[in-house]
């Protein structure tokens, strides 16, 4: 997009641009306020093409977030339109520049959140404006500039670690679901979603996918012994046909039990996510396949989890390093 600049004159806001042979241009606005005077100047700029697609991002974000009500990534959406919506929501796609991302990035920054929040946020909106293209409500996504995403988190606990988490005494269902996490490698939203007709006591397997298909993350995998006296307890007392219940019914969030459980544990620095990585990590350092967990952990793609685990294994490079043997 052509680089401009928003001034006042005469107590109107104007833009203001060069033109190729150095021309000075400049055009009063009737916009009220500096976000609809922002909104104003690049449909001037963009005269040659204004009016070809008059939908915003707010009412693409809206319409997206709509097509995935009752997932868990809808709640995800709401939340994160807070802080998207009110940077790029009256703007049409094609008035996006990699300027307005880069500015987005400093302002969060600023504001103290961390890169791999934002490198989220500004994925969430990637993602509605190619859906925009791909079902042909806009003719083309623009390109949206995210910081470098960071490198995984390394924490995970140690088998001594674990033994006091578990040794913790904690709500019921809080603990239930440490044990699925832990012994199924499953993110907390499958663990909560997770049905008991989704549990084969007969064949010794737990179903984390749900009805809609396989999702993301999500495996068939076989109970641990520890595991199946855990679920074996819990069916006796279940009250509803979800595995992790409170008071006769599903549990949305784990959140506030998780963390006191952790804290009680003397862990205050571990979250839910922290556990499937302490099994994906003593899977690998047990010499399992890569192979083996990827599909454990729901992998489609072998080299996302090598790039992550391989590190891990015993027999991770041995033969490399046995080559650089001279003694």
């Amino acid at each position: 997009m052509q680089e401009y600049s928003i001034g006042r004159l005469n107590g109107r806001f104007v833009v203001v641009w060069y033109e190729e042979n150095g021309r000075r241009r400049r055009y009063r606005l009737d916009a009220d306020t500096l976000e609809r005077a922002e909104a104003e100047a690049r449909d001037t700029l963009l005269a040659q093409t204004a009016g070809k697609n008059e939908l915003t991002i707010q009412a693409i974000w809206n319409a997206y977030t709509a097509t995935v009500e009752g997932r868990p990534v809808h709640d995800s959406m709401e939340y994160t339109g807070r802080s998207v919506l009110p940077w790029f929501g009256a703007f049409r796609p094609d008035q996006i520049s990699v300027q307005d991302c880069k500015a987005y990035i400093a302002d969060r920054r600023q504001a103290g959140i961390k890169d791999g929040t934002i490198w989220t946020q500004l994925g969430k909106l990637r993602t509605c404006l190619n859906w925009a293209e791909k079902t042909g409500l806009i003719d083309r996504a623009p390109y949206i500039e995210r910081p470098s995403k960071p490198a995984p988190k390394e924490r995970y606990l140690t088998r001594q670690e674990i033994a006091q988490l578990l040794a913790v005494d904690c709500a019921p269902h809080v603990g239930l679901a440490i044990r699925l996490m832990l012994s199924t490698a499953a993110r907390v939203t499958a663990v909560l979603e997770l049905t008991w007709d989704r549990v084969d006591f007969e064949r010794g397997q737990v179903n984390l996918r749900t009805s809609e298909g396989q999702r993301k993350g999500r495996a068939i995998v076989p109970m641990t012994a520890s595991l199946r006296a855990a679920l074996v307890d819990a069916r006796k007392a279940a009250l509803s046909n979800y595995v992790v219940e409170w008071a006769g019914g599903p549990v949305k969030s784990i959140k506030k039990g998780f963390k006191a459980a952790a804290v009680e544990a003397g862990l205050p620095d571990v979250s839910p996510h922290v556990l499937r990585h302490t099994a994906a990590v003593h899977m690998a350092e047990a010499g399992v396949s890569m192979d083996e967990i990827a599909q454990y952990l729901g992998h489609s793609d072998t080299r996302i989890t090598a790039s992550t685990y391989a590190r891990y294994s015993p027999e991770h490079l041995r033969k490399a390093a046995n080559a650089l043997e001279f003694d």
